[in-house]
């Protein structure tokens, strides 16, 4: 029998880049890129967290995958990836088991270092709800280990699992 360390080990397929999102400062919209240079230490060109050096918080993922269930549980919001101020929608691979993991996503290396969860600011912008419909579902924050190119379709290789 496995050991729960060495099931964390496979992966049974590469997650992909669905969607990538910047905001150029605190309160602005998320615009969307088709690519984006990632900045070791410092997170994604152009986005407000990648103005300083340091933190855990360089770089948001959400799983993709999960547009759809939040929308089953508000369905009177009309609620798009943009609206859940993430950096990298990602699918192929569940999010949450990469925890703790280092990651490639194209030309960049991430260390994924814990779970983004949803604020109040979310629950203002999109209804009353959203809070718990995101809750378990709100993705996971990284810092960048080493920059490069990131763009949509780039596969998502783990590295090394936590």
């Amino acid at each position: 029998m496995q050991k729960v360390a060495e099931l964390k080990q496979h992966f049974p397929y590469p997650g992909k880049v669905e969607w990538i999102g910047v905001r150029p400062y605190k309160g602005s919209d998320i615009e969307q890129k088709s690519f984006v240079q990632s900045i070791t230490d410092h997170g994604l060109d152009g986005d407000k967290a990648g103005q300083r050096p340091g933190g855990k918080r360089q770089v948001t993922l959400i799983q993709a995958e999960y547009l759809d269930v939040i929308r089953s549980l508000m369905p009177q919001a009309n609620i798009n990836l943009a609206d859940l101020r993430r950096n990298i929608a990602v699918s192929g691979l569940n999010l949450n088991a990469l925890k703790d993991c280092t990651i490639q996503i194209g030309q960049s290396t991430l260390e994924i270092t814990g779970f983004c969860h949803p604020c109040s600011k979310l629950e203002a912008q999109l209804g009353k709800g959203v809070f718990n419909a995101l809750r378990g579902h709100g993705g996971l924050t990284a810092k960048v280990i080493e920059g490069g190119l990131i763009q949509v379709d780039d596969e998502i290789k783990v590295l090394k699992v936590g």
